[in-house]
């Protein structure tokens, strides 16, 4: 099964969500007000703390991989025993982890609070090692066929919050001195806090629906073709492994080598970072009108090649403000198409085994982006600041030309009659 490209004749809000799917959406928002917020000051409060760059990285890298590993295990399980029960246990573990984070600085116990809570990896505002479990249930709430609008839709909720977290952490830097800006920091902490509150008492009141598809019906489908599906999701998770590590190389540590580049604050780089997310959040919300006109396959390559040309464009520019310019543009671009990259690979399985193919999915982007920040980190200890982007960039040309040519295979082998 391939996600079909939504027909340009009908709009976004003509389809009516369920409940539960208005609910998914909102818990999104909530998580991403303090993944955004994070994303730009966690690094900065390690380096106030003064954590080298090697252990900064290290860290990321640590709480990439054990998160990796969780995502191993939540997606196929979310399959048997339903995602919502998963779910409720990731948001109290961010609620243990903004506790710790709020009640110390010690490295031992901020370190563990990272690992749990995943701070400073800037997920979109989808729940971490659990986000397999979320994508499976809301596309079991939301038709297939318009995937290609609520996807983008659910990404866009996701990069709007991250901007306005990213906006806010801007204050630790704007109430300095009259605020320590390392108690700046830590009083961050209280959007994790309150957005994973407020995700469980909308989780308590979702409801998880049957499979669209019975286990019976989606054990004929495999039968008839044992071994596509499969090798399919093996094969596009190969792939997707060269995108991960180009992302690691790059995003968890991006404010700190802003930092490290241009001697700028969380003042400066908040704002442009929400700028960013903001322009990213439009993107997404664009790319359904892209979807009718050149298909979402179409759509991904377009605008990773733009966003391709940004990223080579970062460490190459002269001044903070050129340099925020074309991440704002390389985020437009990049985590505009992250629904439609979305749709097409949960489009690959029977619905029953939707928790597998997210779990694939994300599970070979975190696994070798697990490796990037500690890669990063050496770079950045040795002062060669650019090596990281050329690296990145390579890799995800790499990656780009062959996830074209999977879905074009694909897409040209069942238009035969």
């Amino acid at each position: 099964m391939s996600a079909a490209p939504p027909g340009p004749s009908i709009p976004l809000l003509s389809t009516k969500l369920s409940a539960s799917a208005k609910r998914l959406l909102a818990i999104r928002g909530a998580r991403s007000l303090g993944q955004g917020a994070l994303v730009v000051d966690f690094a900065l409060y390690l380096h106030s703390l003064h954590w080298s760059a090697v252990a900064i990285g290290t860290l990321y890298s640590v709480s990439l991989l054990l998160g990796g590993l969780a995502t191993l295990l939540v997606g196929p399980a979310s399959d048997r025993f339903g995602a919502r029960r998963f779910l409720l246990a990731y948001e109290g573990v961010q609620v243990l982890a903004a506790v710790l984070a709020l009640s110390s600085s010690n490295a031992l116990v901020l370190g563990l609070a990272a690992v749990l809570g995943s701070f400073g990896r800037g997920a979109n505002g989808a729940a971490g090692p659990f986000a397999p479990a979320e994508q499976a249930w809301l596309s079991r709430l939301v038709p297939q066929e318009i995937w290609g609008r609520v996807l983008p839709l659910n990404t866009a909720i996701g990069l709007l919050g991250m901007g306005m977290g990213a906006a806010l952490a801007a204050l630790p830097g704007l109430l300095a001195p009259a605020l320590p800006e390392q108690s700046g920091y830590r009083a961050l902490f209280l959007l994790v806090l309150g957005g994973a509150l407020f995700s469980l008492w909308l989780l308590f009141t979702s409801t998880e629906p049957a499979s669209a598809q019975s286990e019976e019906e989606a054990t004929a489908e495999i039968d008839a073709n044992p071994r596509k599906p499969w090798r399919s999701l093996l094969i596009l998770g190969g792939i997707n492994s060269l995108n991960g590590l180009g992302i690691g190389l790059i995003g968890p540590l991006l404010a700190y080598w802003m930092h490290l580049r241009f001697h700028v604050g969380a003042a400066l780089i908040g704002p442009g970072m929400a700028l960013a997310f903001c322009t990213a959040a439009a993107s997404s919300l664009f790319s359904i009108r892209l979807n009718a006109r050149f298909g979402m396959l179409g759509t991904v390559l377009g605008l990773r090649l733009l966003g391709l040309l940004m990223l080579l464009a970062i460490p190459l520019a002269p001044t903070f403000a050129w340099a925020m310019l074309a991440y704002i543009l390389r985020s437009a671009m990049n985590q505009g198409s992250i629904g439609n990259r979305q749709a097409l690979f949960l489009g690959i399985v029977a619905a029953p085994h939707r928790g597998l193919a997210a779990t694939v999915n994300s599970l070979s982007i975190q696994a070798p982006r697990a490796i990037g920040p500690a890669i990063a980190g050496l770079f950045f200890a040795a002062g060669t600041l650019s090596w990281p982007f050329y690296l990145g960039a390579s890799l995800q040309a790499l990656y780009l030309l062959f996830f074209t040519r999977f879905f074009a295979r694909r897409q040209s082998t069942q238009s035969l009659p």
